[in-house]
């Protein structure tokens, strides 16, 4: 292995991993087909997070700081993460059949997270599906300035994933001209994000304010659930580009380790996704996978031969359209993402 961290992204050529993969599963396997579906249960999630976090705020709400840190980094995080997987699967309508409810479902689940997100998310993220790896449309790509910022420091990789929700924030003016980013479910969502602020710091307190706020930056910070920023497509085995997860923070996370399978199935939800590799495991049993999120984010800091632009980039289409509206539409419809390959998908 190489101890010089990419100073670059890498560029191939070729086209993305997955639809090739699906094709080829679908084939060996078109039982995965009766996997494709919802799981409207995954809704009920949310009443539950509701109480956990604002009940616990309210019990927090008069304690000693450190009570209150450890409070948000032992129960705050988990239920949090959770939160953004169920954004996830409303984002890919995995939850209802219409768009409305699922991005009700969405915003239910970002009540909790002081900055409103999930109806933008909605939007970069099946833009990720499509255009994995083109940097000028994959907003999961961290952008050149990060990149140059963090270079090969422990203290500066820390400080990157331990604040990575402002990060992924701050690259988001670099897609305006591509993506219009308002819309009124974007106002809904802000709207209804920012009412429960309001209500927790008025009526609960600063400090009860405090622990919403550290469960956020801990859920995707620095906590073993951080792992899975690092987990996805950092590129530790090289050429592959997409990993998944086998570990216990399955359990809280709803699978959301199971990232190969997610990105060669879109349309399979959270529950059915284990089913997915034990139905190909001769597809996925080969993957280089991940065993620890603790131990991999522990690696991607100390380790030298890894830097943010340690990922596998491809160039987009020479001329782009400027897409703006509905987040249906960028790109296509959410519904698009759900229908099973045609017969001249399957056998490209």
């Amino acid at each position: 292995m190489s101890r010089t961290a990419p100073t670059e992204y890498e560029v191939v050529q070729g086209p993305e991993p997955h639809p090739a993969r699906t094709g080829a599963i679908l084939r060996a396997h078109p039982e995965v087909r009766k996997l494709f579906g919802r799981t409207p249960a995954t809704a009920l999630f949310l009443p539950l997070i509701l109480v956990v976090q604002l009940g616990t705020a309210y019990l927090i709400r008069d304690q000693p700081w450190w009570l209150i840190v450890l409070a948000a980094y032992t129960l705050g995080a988990v239920v949090n993460n959770t939160c953004y997987v169920i954004i996830h699967e409303a984002t890919h309508s995995l939850i209802f059949k219409g768009r409305a409810a699922n991005l009700l479902a969405a915003i239910g689940a970002d009540l909790v997270h002081v900055i409103p997100s999930a109806v933008t998310f909605t939007r970069f993220h099946l833009v990720h599906h499509r255009h994995q790896g083109e940097f000028d449309l994959d907003a999961d790509l961290p952008s050149h300035a990060e990149c140059k910022l963090v270079g090969n420091s422990r203290i500066m990789k820390a400080l990157w994933v331990a604040f990575f929700p402002l990060m992924q924030a701050l690259r988001m003016p670099r897609f305006s001209k591509l993506i219009s980013f308002w819309e009124p479910w974007t106002v809904v969502n802000a709207l209804a994000v920012f009412a429960v602020d309001a209500a927790v710091f008025f009526l609960l307190g600063p400090w009860a304010f405090l622990y919403i706020v550290l469960s956020i930056f801990f859920s995707i910070g620095l906590h073993p659930l951080g792992g899975r920023l690092i987990q996805e497509h950092f590129v530790v085995a090289h050429p592959q580009e997409t990993y998944s997860y086998y570990g216990p923070w399955n359990l809280s996370a709803l699978n959301v380790g199971y990232h190969n399978e997610h990105h060669d199935f879109s349309a399979v939800p959270w529950n059915k996704l284990p089913k997915v590799r034990a139905l190909a495991p001769e597809f996925y049993d080969t993957l280089f996978w991940h065993r620890s999120w603790t131990g991999l984010l522990v690696r991607f800091i100390m380790d030298p031969s890894l830097s943010l632009y340690s990922r596998i980039t491809r160039p987009g289409p020479e001329k782009r359209k400027v897409l703006t509206g509905g987040v249906g539409r960028v790109p296509d419809s959410v519904e698009s993402l759900q229908k099973p390959p045609s017969a001249a998908d399957s056998a490209a």
